[in-house]
C-alpha cells in the first residue's frame, strides 16, 4: 500500500485524474484512511493549494436576502448598523477643566487646547464584541457559563440507594435499604426471600407491542429533552498559548500617575509653645541625588499661635488649609526619604540661639520656666507683629520610605523616631494586604503595604553654612549610615504624628497640582488632600492629556559678600511680571500654607547676619496661557532690619536682576547665573537680559554673576525640545500664514519655509524620546495634516506626504523604541494603539461630526491615477491639477483660497497606501517594524472617510478606488513577502508582521468589497506555498500560516462571509469528479451518491470555494494532520486549537443560538468528520486497548489484507474473535500486536488535541441537521463507516467520567503506582488487556509519570491540566470540575448515541446492515459499560432495547460474543444503586429474554450468558451490591408474571428459575461479602464455588478468572498465575475433545510439568459434556486465541512473581501453537522474554534474591471457627514474613470479628488438647515449618526455585522435656519432629491448603545431641570454605565452638553423653555416632584455626593465639571420651543403618 501511494504521488504530477481515480479504487481495496488527503478534492486541486473563492459581492447580490426564512436572513449580509462612529466624551479627573478662558490665544496653545479638550472619535463595529479576538473564551468565562448545571448523578458516587428521576418520587415501594427488606441468611430459605422483596417500580407500556418507529420518535423525543444548548461550554477553555487573535480595545489615554501614597499630618507639638512653626514636605531620591517632588506646606498651629500673625494674613484660602498630601512615585526605589522641614517667622539671633530654648526647656519644668517662658512668648509677639512677613529656616529631620513600606508599624530606627500603634492597627493589620517578602526592590512597592502611624521625635537644627540641597543629600546619605555623625547631635525634642498609607483608589476631597477640584469632591467647603506633582528620577513616557502649564523657580545662592554697606539679613522676592509697571504683578505665585492661593510676591527664608546665604526655596508658579516677549522673572533683594531702630525702614532694596521668560518664541528654563544690579532697571529692561551690561548701570561684583537660580517648567503646552518647537512653529506659521516671521535669530520669508519644513520634519527623530512621547499626539495629528491637507506656500500647494510619511515612520519607531515594556503580546505600543482608536481623526471634519452636515472638505478621489506627481504645482497655470487627484481640472482664474485647499486635500489612508508602497527600503524598514501602527491607521482612516462621506451605502465594489486597491494589493504582497522571507532571520518580527497583515486582511473585510480581499487571502497563500517547497524549516511558516488563518476566522462576521446560506453547487467541470467514480462504492443508497452531499462533507471543491475562509481553516487542519506533516505534534495542538475555539466563540454567540441557524453554521465544518474519521489511526487511544482503534471499521471491510493494510487495522477473523467477551468492562487484546508500525511512523496526536479534536466533532454531530447526516452516512463505504463508528467509541472513551474520587486523587497528586498496577492487572486478569501489551506497557513504564501517552491516568492529568496551574484545589472547585466533567460526559454520550440512531436509520434497509448493526451494538454496549450518569444509562438502555428488537438476529444468530457482552452491562446496571438504571437494565433484561424466548422456545443462551456474567460481577466487583441486584431480580420476576402475552408458555417459569438460580449465586457471594476482609477465606469460597461449576467450564473459567483478579490485587503472583494455568489447562482440555490438533497441548496432562495440581482439571469428560450444546463452551476464551491469552498471562504472573523457571515452561507449551500460526512477530517476542527470564535465573541464582515464599502451619481451634474448628492449614505468606506479623495479622482480624478477649493465639507448638480450652474462646496456633525433601528428592531438586516449588510437605520440630518444660538439662532434652503432607502441592490456585496427613518422630536426647553436632560441624564446614573468605564469620563460628564458657556447649555435651558407656546396648550405635561427629568436629576446627591465622592481622595475634589455646584445652578434655572402646557392637538391623534424620529410620514415639 504504501508502494502504490508513493506511486500515486509520482503520478500526481501530471495526471490529477488518473491519480484520483487510482487513488479511490486503492482506498476502497484497502480501508486504509491515509491515501493521502492532499490530493482528495472532486475539483481535482489539492489541498495544498488555494482554491479560487467566490466573488463575494456577486454572490450576495444574486440572493436577495429575503430568500431566506426568519432567523436565517441575518446570516446572509453584515448588519447594516456594522459601522458606526461612536463620540465618547473625554474624561476629564477635574470637576473644572482647567483650561485659559477669554484670553487671545496663540496658535500652540490653541491648538494645545483644542487637542486636550475634544472628544475621542472612535471608528466602532459594534459586533466585533462577539468575535473571539474581543470576547476570549477563558477558563473564567466558561466558569461562568457553567453555572445552573444540573447534576448527575454517577454509579461511582452514589451513595446508598439514590433515587433519581420524577418517576421514583411517588413510589411506595421505594423504600428499600432498611435491613428488614433484604435478609441477609441464605440457602434455600432465599427462594422465599425474594418473593417477599419489593420490586423497582416498572418501566410503563415496556409490555405492550408498538411499532418500532414510534418506539423510536419516542425514544428520540425523549433524548431532545432538558440538553445542554451548548456543549463546549463543558469543555475547559482553549488553551491561552495558542490565542494568536486576542484583542482587547487601548484604554484611552490617560494622565501618568507612579505608586501613590498618601501622608497625612497629624500634630505637631514641642516642649514649649511660644510661636507658630510651619512645616514643609518633600520627597528626595539620594541615590540620584534629586528632589522626586514639589514641596508640601502644612501648618498644625493651634489658632492662639495663627492669631499672632494677624496682622499679616489675608484670610487663608481653603486650598491652602490641607493637611495631607498624596505624592507620587513612578520609580520606587529604597533610597528615597520624606524630608520635613519646620521654619518659624524671622527673628533676631542665628539659627541656633533661637533653637536653645526648644532643646534646653521641657514641658514638665513648665512651672518652673513660667519667668523665661513668659519673656520668650512676648519676645515672639513682637517679631510675628513686625516680620511676620518673613521666615527663617528651623529644623528638619527625614523618614526613610523603605522601613515604612517593608515594616510598616515597627519603630522607624533610621530617622530617629520612635514608631507608635494606634488602637486600631491590628484590625488595619488584619485587613491590609499579607506581609511582603522583603527581597530587592519587591520591598519598596509603595502601592500595598500596611499603613504605619509614625510620631518624629527628633529634629536636627538647620544649620546656616549648610541648607543647599547638596549639604542634605550628605546627611541623607549619612543618616543612612549606623554610627549616623547626625545621631550625636543635640536634637530639637519635638512629637510630629505623621500617617503614611497606600492611597485610596479615588480618595474624596483632592486637589490637582492646579488646585482643580478632583472628582469626587463631595463638597467643596471639606478640608482638601493636595495631589504632589512628582519629579520622577528618570523619564516618563506617557503623553500629555490635560492642559497643564506651571514654571517652578528654585534660587539657590547668593554672593554679596563684595557689596558695600548693610546687608546681611538678606530677602529675595520674586514676582511675575506681565510688564515693567510695578502694577503689572501677575498673581500667579501659588501661596503656601494658611494664606491666599495665589500671590503676586513670594519671599525666600533669612539667613540671620549672612551675606551669601544659600536658599531651598522652591517657588511655583501658573504659567499664563499666553507668554509674551515682555513677560519676565523679577527678583528683588532686600535687606532686613530685625531690631526696630528709628530712621531705620524694614526692608532696604539692595539689588535687582530678572529673567525674560520668552527667548526667539521658546520659554525659557534652565540654571541661570545672573548679574545683580544695584539700581533699579531702566526702563525696556525686559527686553534684554541681565547680561546685557547697560550703560549707566551699577553692578555688584562689576557684572559678575553672583545670584544662582534654576528653572524648570512642568508644562503639556512649550514642548522643551528645540526639535519640537520648531516643528510645531513652522506648522502653526504656515496654519496662520503670518510672513515673515521670526524663528531663532533669523527671520523667515516665505519662500524659505518650505526648506526649513522639510528640514524640520526630518529632524524629528533627533527630538527627545521623552517629550516625543509627551508630545506624541500633536506630533501625529501635525504629520497627518501635513500628508492629507499640504499647505499652500505662495499660492502654490507644496506636497510633504513622502517627508511627512517617513517623520511618521520615525516617530513610531522612536516611541515603540522607548516604550518597550509596554508592549502587548503582538508588539503594538499601547500608547500609540490608543492614539489610533481614540485619538486619531480626518483633519477638517470637526465642524462636520458636530454639526451633522455632509462634510465638504473631504473629496473623495475618484478616477484614475496620473502617471506622474509633481511635488508643486502652480494654481494659477490655465489649468490645474490635485496632486492626488491629476484629472479634476480647475478653471483658469479661480485662484479663491478655499477652492485650493479643497483641491490639495487628500485622503489619508490612500497616501499612506501609496507611499508605503513607493518608500526607499530605511523607511520602509522602520515601517515594516510597527507595520500595525499604519495598518490601523489606514482602516480607522478608511472607516471615518466612508462614515463621514456617507458611502456606507454604496455597494462595496464602488466604495474605493481601484488604484487604491491596487496600492492595498501591492502592499499586502509586499508585507506579506517580507513575512516569508524573515522568518528564518529575524522570526519574532515575522510572528508581529504576519499578525499585523492577517488583522489588517480581517479589518479590510469590514470595509471594501470582500471578493477582492479573499484574492489578496489567496495571494498570500500562493506567496507561503512556493516558498514551503524550498523552505528549509517548513513548519515555521506553517505556524505563521496558521495563525494567519485563525485571526482572519476571528471576523466577527466569520460566518456570513462562508456563505452559509447558500446551497453548495457542484462543479460544472467537464473532469470526471470523483464522485461519479464512487458511485458504486455507497453501501447503503441504492442510487449514486448525491454529490451535493458529498462535497458538503469533504474539503471538495465547491466546499472550499464557497465555504472560504472555512475551507481555508480546515484544510491546514487537514494538512497539519497528515502523518507526513512536519512538526507535527506543534502545528496538530495549533490547527485543533484555531477550530476549538472558533466553535467555541459559535456556542456562546447569541445570534447563533437558534437551531436552525447553529446547524447552518455547523455545516461549515462538516468536513470535520471526514478529517477526523481519517485521522483516527494517530488519535491518542483512551479505550485503552491494542488494535482498538480501528476494530470496528476493519470488522466492517471485508477485504483488508490484515497486517498488511497501513491502518493498523486487524485480520477481520482475527477481530470478530477478540473482538467482545463477557469479560471486558473495556477494550479486548488481540493477538495481532497493536496497530502495524506502518502507521505508526507518524507523529500520533497528544491525549490532549485528541481530545479537544473529538469534542470538535461532537460538536459538528450535536448541532448539524440531522437529515443532512443520514444522507452522508448513507454515501459512505463499508469501511468508511466502520471508522465512523470507531471515532464514536473514541469518543465515548475520551470523556468518560472520571468520577469525584479522580478530582481528589489527581489534586493530591498521590498517585500510587502500586494502585495502578492493581487496577492494570486486573485488566489484564479479565482480558482486557493482551498480557503481551501489560508487559510492553509496564516496561515503558517504569517511571511514575513515563511515556505520556501510556501511563493510564496521564489522561486525566493532561485534560485538567489547563484548569488551572494551581495543584492543590478547594473542594467547591473540586466539586464544580466533577459536575462539569459530569455533564460533559452525558453530553459526549448522548451525542455518540443520536448519532448512532441516525446511522441506524440509515443502514436498515441496506443488505450489508449485520456487520453494520453488529458494530453499532457495540459501541452502544460499551457505552453501557463506561461510567455513565443515569441520565444517559436511560437513554442508552431504550436504544439498546430497541436495536434488540428491531434485530434479534444480531445478538441470537451471531456468535455469542455480543449477548455476553450485553448480559454482563445489563447486570452490571441491575445492581445499581440509582433506581432509575435499575428500572431500566431490569427491563432490558427482561425484554432480553422474552426476544430470545419468542425466536427458539428458550432461552439457554441468555440463561448461560446471565449466569456467567453474574459469576464474573460478583467475582471481580469490590462494590457490588447484591441487595439491589436482588430487587432487580424481583423486578424481573414481576415483569415476568404481569407478561399477558407469554401467560401459556413455560417463559414465566423458566424466568423464576433463572432467578432463583442467581439468586443463589447472589447468596455465595454475600457470603463472599463477609469475608471481604479475609484473603484466604475469600479465595477458599471463591475456589468452593469454582469447583461447583465443575461441570460447566464457561463459569468455572470464570471463577478461575475473578481468583487470578483477587490474588493479583493482593500481589499473590504465583498464584495469580497458577490461577491462568489452571484455566489454559480447562481450556485445553476441551480443544482436545474439539479437535486433534498436533500442535495444541493434550489437555491438562500437557501442563503437568508447571504444576502437578493441573490434573484436577481434567474432570471434563464427554459424558458431562457435549462440545455442540447451545451455549456451551461458547466464550471467546475456548478458541486457540484464547489459550494463547490465557498463557501469556500465566507467563507475565509468573515474572512478576519471580519465577522464571516455570515462565519456561508456559511457553514450551505456548511456542508450538505460535509456530503453528506462523506468528513470528509474537515467536519473537516469546524468545525475548524467555531470554530476559533466564538471564535473571543467572543473575539471581543463589536465590537469595529471589524470595519464594515464608510457610506457616495454623490451626484453629473452637466452635466459634465454624467450618474451620479443628483444621489445620499450611499458609503461604510473602517471603521474609516474621512469625509476629502472621500472628498479629490474624489475631488483630479475628478479633475484629469475634469481638475483644475471644481470640487466644496458643503461644508453643505442641499438640492442643481440645478439652482443656474454654468453649467460649476461638484459639490459633501458628508454627513456623520449612519445606521438608527425602534424600532421594533432593538429587533432583538442585536449585533454589526447585526448592521452592511444588512443595506438599513441610516440618517442624518442637523441644520438649519429660517433664513438660520445652527446655531442660542436656540428658533430658528431647525433640518432636512433625511432618505435614499437604492436599495440593505449593503455589496453588490459593494461599492456604489444607493440612491431610501429619506424622510425628521424637528423638532422644543422644539424637539431640547427635543433631546438634552435626549442625555445629556443618557451620564451621561452610565458614572455613567461604569463598571469598569471611574473616569475622569465621571468628564468630569458632569462638562459639572452642571458646571456653559456651554454656551447653560441646564439652558439656561429650561430658554427658560420652563419659559413661550406656547400658543400653541399643544405645550403642548412637554413643559411637556421637564419637565419630565429635572427632569431625576437631577436624574441623583444627582447618577453621588454621584458615583463620592466614586470615587475621598483627593486631589479632593475640587473639588468635588465645582461641589455640582454647582449641588446645578441649581438645585434651575430649580426648580421653572420644578414645573409649565401646563393648561389641550389636549384630547390624536394617533399620539402625539409617541416617537417623532420614525419615524412614524414624521411630514412632509411642504417644
Amino acid at each position: 500500500m504504501a508502494a502504490a501511494e508513493r506511486r500515486a504521488f509520482a503520478h500526481k504530477i501530471n495526471r490529477t485524474v488518473a491519480a484520483e481515480v487510482r487513488k479511490q479504487v486503492s482506498r476502497e481495496r484497502s480501508g486504509s484512511p491515509h491515501s493521502s488527503r492532499r490530493c482528495s478534492s472532486s475539483l481535482g486541486v489539492p489541498l495544498t493549494e488555494v482554491i479560487e473563492p467566490l466573488d463575494f459581492e456577486d454572490v450576495l447580490l444574486s440572493r436577495p436576502p429575503d430568500a431566506e426564512p426568519g432567523p436565517l436572513r441575518d446570516l446572509v449580509e453584515f448588519p447594516a448598523d456594522d459601522l458606526e462612529l461612536l463620540l465618547q466624551p473625554r474624561e476629564c479627573r477635574t470637576t473644572e477643566l482647567g483650561i485659559p478662558k477669554d484670553e487671545k490665544l496663540d496658535a500652540q496653545v490653541r491648538a494645545a487646547v483644542e487637542m486636550y479638550t475634544e472628544d475621542w472619535i472612535i471608528a466602532h463595529r459594534r459586533y466585533q464584541h462577539l468575535s473571539v479576538a474581543y470576547s476570549p473564551i477563558t477558563t473564567e468565562t466558561q466558569r461562568e457559563r457553567q453555572k445552573g448545571l444540573t447534576r448527575q448523578v454517577f454509579e461511582q458516587d452514589a451513595s446508598g440507594d439514590e433515587k433519581c428521576g420524577p418517576e421514583d418520587s411517588d413510589d411506595p415501594r421505594h423504600s428499600s435499604g432498611s435491613p428488614e427488606d433484604t435478609p441477609r441468611s441464605s440457602g434455600a430459605s432465599g427462594i422465599f426471600n425474594l418473593r417477599n422483596l419489593a420490586a423497582d417500580s416498572l418501566l410503563p407500556s415496556l409490555l405492550e407491542r408498538v411499532a418500532p418507529e414510534d418506539v423510536d420518535r419516542r425514544n428520540e423525543a425523549l433524548r431532545r429533552q432538558h440538553r445542554p444548548c451548548t456543549l463546549l461550554t463543558l469543555y475547559p477553555a482553549p488553551d491561552e498559548d495558542e490565542v494568536v487573535e486576542r484583542c482587547s480595545y487601548p484604554d484611552p489615554p490617560h494622565e501618568h500617575f507612579g505608586q501613590r501614597i498618601l501622608v497625612k499630618c497629624l500634630s505637631l507639638k514641642f516642649e514649649i509653645e511660644i510661636e507658630p512653626i510651619f512645616g514643609i514636605l518633600a520627597l528626595y531620591d539620594v541615590r540620584e541625588k534629586k528632589k522626586i517632588s514639589e514641596n508640601f506646606y502644612f501648618d498644625l498651629n493651634s489658632d492662639s499661635m495663627k492669631g499672632l500673625l494677624r496682622a499679616h494674613g489675608t484670610h487663608p484660602a481653603i486650598s491652602t488649609l490641607a493637611r495631607s498630601a498624596i505624592f507620587s512615585v513612578t520609580y520606587p526605589s529604597p533610597d528615597i526619604f520624606l524630608v520635613i522641614k519646620l521654619e518659624k517667622v524671622l527673628q533676631q539671633g542665628d539659627i541656633s540661639e533661637c533653637c536653645e530654648p526648644y532643646m534646653v526647656m521641657k514641658e514638665a519644668d513648665t512651672a518652673k520656666n513660667k519667668e523665661k517662658l513668659e519673656k520668650l512668648r512676648l519676645a515672639a509677639e513682637q517679631f510675628c507683629t513686625r516680620l511676620g512677613r518673613y521666615r527663617m529656616p528651623f529644623a528638619w529631620t527625614a523618614v526613610h520610605l523603605a522601613n515604612i513600606v517593608s515594616s510598616a508599624g515597627q519603630p522607624d530606627r533610621d530617622s530617629d523616631s520612635e514608631g507608635e500603634r494606634r488602637p486600631s492597627w491590628t484590625d488595619r493589620r488584619r485587613r491590609g494586604p499579607p506581609d511582603r517578602m522583603s527581597s530587592g526592590d519587591d520591598a519598596c512597592s509603595f502601592s500595598s503595604f500596611r499603613p504605619a502611624t509614625l510620631t518624629v521625635t527628633n529634629f536636627f537644627k538647620q544649620e546656616a553654612e549648610r541648607l543647599s540641597d547638596e549639604d542634605l543629600f550628605k546627611f541623607l546619605a549619612d543618616m543612612r549610615r549606623p554610627s549616623s555623625l547626625l545621631r550625636r547631635l543635640r536634637p530639637v525634642t519635638a512629637q510630629l504624628k505623621i500617617d503614611i498609607s497606600p492611597a485610596p483608589e479615588n480618595p474624596h476631597f483632592c486637589l490637582s497640582p492646579e488646585l482643580l477640584h478632583v472628582k469626587p469632591y463631595p463638597d467643596p467647603r471639606g478640608r482638601p488632600t493636595k495631589e504632589i506633582l512628582e519629579f520622577p528620577t528618570r523619564e516618563v513616557y506617557a503623553p500629555h492629556t490635560g492642559y497643564r502649564n506651571l514654571l517652578y523657580v528654585y534660587p539657590q545662592s547668593l554672593n554679596f559678600s563684595s557689596r558695600q554697606g548693610s546687608v546681611r539679613n538678606l530677602a529675595v522676592r520674586m514676582q511675575y511680571m506681565a510688564g515693567e509697571d510695578p502694577g503689572q504683578a501677575l498673581p500667579v505665585i501659588f501661596g503656601k500654607s494658611s494664606c491666599s492661593e495665589f500671590t503676586r510676591e513670594a519671599f525666600t527664608p533669612v539667613v540671620y547676619h549672612n551675606k551669601s546665604p544659600e536658599f531651598y526655596e522652591e517657588f511655583k508658579l501658573h504659567l499664563p496661557a499666553c507668554v509674551t516677549e515682555n513677560h519676565h522673572l523679577l527678583f528683588t533683594f532686600y535687606h532686613v532690619s530685625c531690631q526696630p531702630r528709628p530712621g531705620t525702614a524694614l526692608e532696604t532694596p539692595v539689588g535687582f536682576t530678572w529673567i525674560p521668560l520668552l527667548q526667539h518664541g521658546r520659554l525659557r528654563t534652565g540654571p541661570f547665573c545672573l548679574p545683580v544690579s544695584v539700581d533699579q532697571p531702566p526702563p525696556s529692561y525686559s527686553m534684554l537680559t541681565p547680561d546685557v551690561a547697560l550703560p549707566g548701570m551699577r553692578w555688584v561684583d562689576g557684572h559678575k554673576g553672583v545670584f544662582n537660580v534654576e528653572l524648570m517648567a512642568v508644562s503639556s503646552v512649550h514642548p522643551q525640545d528645540p526639535y519640537l518647537d520648531k516643528f510645531f512653529t513652522l506648522v502653526h506659521v504656515l496654519e496662520e500664514g503670518a510672513f515673515p516671521f521670526r524663528l531663532k535669530d533669523g527671520v523667515l520669508s516665505e519662500g524659505a519655509v518650505e526648506q526649513e519644513l522639510r528640514a524640520s520634519l526630518a529632524a524629528l527623530r533627533l527630538a527627545s524620546p521623552e517629550f516625543l512621547v509627551a508630545f506624541s499626539h500633536h506630533v501625529l495629528d501635525k504629520l497627518v495634516r501635513l500628508v492629507v491637507r499640504p499647505p499652500i506656500i505662495g499660492g502654490q500647494i507644496v506636497n510633504l506626504g513622502r517627508g511627512a510619511f517617513e517623520a511618521m515612520a520615525h516617530v513610531v519607531s522612536l516611541i515603540h523604541r522607548s516604550l518597550e515594556a509596554a508592549q502587548d503580546a503582538r508588539g503594538r505600543c499601547l500608547l500609540l494603539a490608543a492614539y489610533v482608536y481614540y485619538a486619531f481623526r480626518l483633519p477638517g471634519t470637526e465642524s462636520s461630526l458636530l454639526g451633522g452636515a455632509p462634510p465638504v472638505t473631504v473629496q473623495p478621489a475618484t478616477l484614475t491615477r496620473g502617471p506622474g506627481r509633481p511635488a508643486s504645482l502652480y494654481l494659477a497655470r490655465s489649468k490645474s491639477i490635485s496632486s492626488s487627484n491629476p484629472d479634476l481640472a480647475v478653471a483658469p482664474g479661480s485662484v479663491d483660497d478655499e477652492v485650493s485647499r479643497i483641491l490639495a486635500s487628500k485622503l489619508l489612508h490612500e497616501e499612506l497606501a501609496l507611499q508605503w508602497v513607493v518608500s526607499g527600503s530605511a523607511v520602509r524598514e522602520a515601517v515594516l517594524q510597527h507595520a500595525w501602527f499604519f495598518f490601523q491607521l489606514m482602516v480607522k482612516s478608511m472607516a471615518l472617510h466612508l462614515i463621514l462621506s456617507q458611502r456606507l451605502d454604496t455597494p462595496r465594489k464602488l466604495r474605493f478606488p481601484g488604484r487604491f486597491l491596487d496600492d492595498i494589493a501591492a502592499l499586502v504582497g509586499s508585507v506579506g513577502l517580507e513575512v516569508i522571507t524573515r522568518v528564518h532571520k529575524d522570526a519574532e518580527l515575522a510572528e508581529r508582521l504576519n499578525a499585523s497583515l492577517a488583522f489588517f486582511l480581517s479589518d479590510l473585510l469590514s470595509l471594501v468589497d470582500r471578493g477582492f480581499v479573499f484574492g489578496l487571502v489567496r495571494s498570500h497563500y500562493k506567496q507561503v506555498a512556493t516558498r514551503l517547497q524550498s523552505a528549509p524549516n517548513p513548519g515555521a511558516l506553517l505556524t505563521l500560516r496558521m495563525d494567519f488563518t485563525r485571526i482572519l476566522c476571528s471576523h466577527e462576521h466569520y460566518v456570513t462571509l462562508n456563505l452559509p446560506c447558500c446551497p453548495l453547487s457542484p462543479p460544472a467541470s467537464p473532469s470526471p469528479s470523483v464522485s461519479s467514480t464512487t458511485s458504486q462504492s455507497s453501501t447503503f443508497s441504492s442510487q449514486a451518491p448525491d454529490p451535493k452531499v458529498t462535497s458538503m462533507f469533504e474539503l471538495s471543491g465547491p466546499f472550499r470555494q464557497q465555504h472560504f475562509l472555512a475551507g481555508l481553516l480546515l484544510t491546514e487542519l487537514a494538512l497539519a494532520l497528515e502523518p507526513e506533516a512536519e512538526g507535527a505534534s506543534q502545528l496538530h495542538k495549533k490547527a485543533i486549537s484555531a477550530v476549538h475555539s472558533l466553535l467555541c466563540g459559535h456556542d456562546v454567540d447569541p445570534r447563533y443560538a437558534e437551531a436552525t441557524v447553529k446547524a447552518r453554521v455547523a455545516e461549515l465544518y462538516l468536513p470535520l468528520l471526514s478529517i477526523a474519521r481519517d485521522t483516527l489511526p494517530r488519535l491518542h487511544d483512551f479505550s485503552e486497548g491494542p488494535g482498538q482503534r480501528s476494530r470496528l471499521a476493519s470488522m466492517l471491510d471485508s477485504d483488508t489484507e490484515g497486517e498488511g493494510d497501513i491502518g493498523g487495522t486487524i485480520n477481520p477473523s482475527v477481530a470478530m474473535a477478540i473482538a467482545g467477551g463477557p469479560l471486558a468492562p473495556g477494550s479486548r487484546g488481540s493477538i495481532s500486536q497493536g496497530p502495524a508500525t506502518g502507521s505508526r511512523s507518524s507523529c500520533p496526536l497528544s491525549a490532549e488535541s485528541s481530545r479537544t479534536l473529538l469534542v470538535c466533532v461532537l460538536w459538528v454531530l450535536k448541532n448539524a441537521e440531522p437529515a443532512l447526516l443520514q444522507h452522508w452516512a448513507a454515501d459512505l463505504s463499508l469501511p468508511q463507516l466502520g471508522r465512523l463508528l470507531d471515532l464514536l467509541y473514541l469518543c465515548l472513551a475520551a470523556f468518560e467520567y472520571k468520577g469525584k474520587k479522580a478530582f481528589e486523587r489527581i489534586n493530591s497528586l498521590t498517585f500510587k503506582k502500586s494502585l495502578d498496577m492493581k487496577a492494570r492487572l486486573e485488566e489484564a486478569i479479565l482480558g482486557t488487556i493482551g498480557a503481551r501489551q501489560e508487559m510492553v506497557r509496564r516496561s515503558r513504564e517504569r517511571s511514575p509519570f513515563g511515556n505520556q501517552d501510556n501511563v493510564r491516568w496521564r489522561k486525566s492529568i493532561t485534560h485538567w491540566r489547563q484548569t488551572s496551574d494551581r495543584v492543590d484545589k478547594t473542594k467547591d472547585e473540586m466539586e464544580h470540575e466533577a459536575l462539569v466533567d459530569g455533564n460533559l460526559a452525558t453530553e459526549a454520550s448522548l451525542v455518540v448515541l443520536d448519532t448512532l440512531e441516525i446511522i441506524v436509520q440509515t443502514v436498515m434497509l441496506s443488505e450489508a446492515r449485520e456487520s453494520v448493526l453488529g458494530a453499532v451494538l457495540k459501541v452502544v454496549l460499551y457505552s453501557l459499560g463506561t461510567a455513565q450518569s443515569a441520565l444517559f444509562l436511560q437513554h442508552g438502555l431504550a436504544t439498546q432495547r430497541t436495536l434488540v428488537s428491531k434485530f434479534p438476529e444480531l445478538l441470537f444468530e451471531e456468535d455469542t460474543e455480543l449477548c455476553a457482552d450485553l448480559c454482563l452491562r445489563l447486570l452490571r446496571h441491575c445492581g445499581s444503586r440509582i433506581s432509575t438504571i435499575r428500572m431500566h437494565a431490569s427491563a432490558s433484561l427482561y425484554l432480553l429474554m422474552r426476544q430470545n424466548f419468542e425466536i427458539g422456545h428458550n432461552f439457554a443462551r441468555v440463561k448461560m450468558q446471565v449466569t456467567m456474567s453474574l459469576s464474573s460481577l460478583v467475582g471481580t466487583t469490590q462494590n457490588f451490591s447484591e441487595e439491589h441486584l436482588r430487587r432487580s431480580l424481583k423486578t424481573i420476576l414481576t415483569y415476568a408474571e404481569e407478561d399477558v402475552g407469554l401467560r401459556d408458555s413455560t417463559f414465566a417459569e423458566q424466568v423464576q428459575d433463572l432467578m432463583f438460580n442467581l439468586h443463589m449465586i447472589l447468596t455465595d457471594t454475600v457470603k463472599m461479602k463477609e469475608h471481604q476482609e479475609d484473603p484466604e477465606m475469600l479465595i477458599d469460597l471463591m475456589y468452593r464455588i469454582a469447583r461447583g461449576y465443575q461441570g460447566s467450564p464457561d463459569l468455572r473459567l470464570t471463577w478461575l478468572q475473578n481468583m487470578a483478579g483477587k490474588h493479583a490485587e493482593l500481589g499473590n503472583h504465583a498464584e495469580a498465575a497458577q490461577c491462568m494455568v489452571h484455566a489454559a489447562a480447562l481450556v485445553a482440555e476441551y480443544l482436545a475433545l474439539l479437535e486433534d490438533s498436533r500442535y495444541l497441548p493434550v489437555g491438562c496432562v500437557s501442563f503437568q510439568n508447571i504444576s502437578s495440581n493441573v490434573l484436577e482439571e481434567s474432570a471434563i469428560s464427554d459424558d458431562i459434556l457435549s462440545p455442540d450444546e447451545e451455549g456451551f463452551c461458547s466464550g471467546k476464551h475456548f478458541t486457540e486465541l484464547g489459550l494463547v491469552g490465557l498463557l501469556e498471562q500465566a507467563a507475565a504472573y509468573f515474572t512478576m512473581g519471580g519465577l522464571y523457571e516455570a515462565v519456561n515452561e508456559v511457553y514450551k507449551t505456548l511456542i508450538p501453537i505460535l509456530e503453528a500460526h506462523r506468528d513470528y512477530k509474537k515467536l519473537a517476542a516469546v524468545h525475548g522474554k524467555l531470554q530476559e527470564a533466564f538471564t535473571k535465573i543467572m543473575h539471581q541464582s543463589s536465590g537469595w534474591e529471589r524470595v519464594f515464599g515464608t510457610y506457616f502451619r495454623v490451626g484453629f481451634y473452637g466452635a466459634r471457627f465454624g467450618d474451620l474448628d479443628e483444621q489445620e492449614f499450611v499458609y503461604k505468606e510473602p517471603s521474609i514474613t516474621k512469625l509476629a506479623e502472621i500472628s498479629h495479622r490474624l489475631e488483630e482480624f479475628y478479633t475484629e470479628r469475634f469481638g475483644e478477649d475471644v481470640v487466644e493465639i496458643v503461644k508453643d507448638s505442641n499438640p492442643v488438647d481440645k478439652t482443656k480450652l474454654d468453649p467460649q474462646k476461638a484459639y490459633i496456633q501458628i508454627t513456623y515449618v520449612e519445606p521438608h525433601f527425602d534424600t532421594y528428592e533432593l538429587k533432583d531438586r538442585v536449585t533454589y526455585f526447585d526448592r521452592n516449588y511444588g512443595l506438599r510437605t513441610f516440618l517442624f520440630c518442637t523441644p520438649f522435656t519429660p517433664d513438660g518444660r520445652a527446655h531442660g538439662e542436656l540428658h533430658e532434652q528431647h525433640k518432636r519432629k512433625t511432618l505435614l503432607s499437604t492436599d495440593h502441592a505449593f503455589p496453588y490456585i490459593k494461599t492456604r491448603i489444607r493440612v491431610c496427613h501429619r506424622e510425628e518422630t521424637v528423638l532422644t536426647p543422644v539424637e539431640v545431641a547427635i543433631e546438634d553436632m552435626q549442625k555445629k560441624t556443618r557451620e564451621l564446614a561452610f565458614a572455613t570454605e567461604q569463598d571469598p573468605p569471611d574473616a569475622k564469620m569465621l571468628q564468630m563460628v569458632l569462638q562459639g565452638s572452642v571458646g571456653p564458657t559456651v554454656n551447653q556447649g560441646p564439652l558439656e555435651v561429650a561430658q554427658v553423653f560420652l563419659a559413661e558407656i550406656p547400658e543400653d546396648p541399643k544405645l550403642f550405635r548412637h554413643h559411637n555416632k556421637l564419637r565419630l561427629c565429635f572427632k569431625d568436629f576437631c577436624k574441623k576446627c583444627e582447618d577453621a584455626l588454621r584458615k583463620n591465622k592466614a586470615l587475621i592481622g598483627p593486631d589479632q595475634k593475640e587473639y588468635h593465639r588465645e582461641l589455640e589455646r582454647n582449641y588446645t584445652r578441649l581438645r585434651e578434655s575430649l580426648q580421653p571420651l572420644l578414645t573409649q572402646r565401646l563393648p561389641q557392637l550389636l549384630a547390624p538391623t536394617t533399620a539402625s543403618f539409617r541416617n537417623s534424620l532420614n525419615r524412614a529410620s524414624f521411630r514412632k514415639a509411642d504417644l
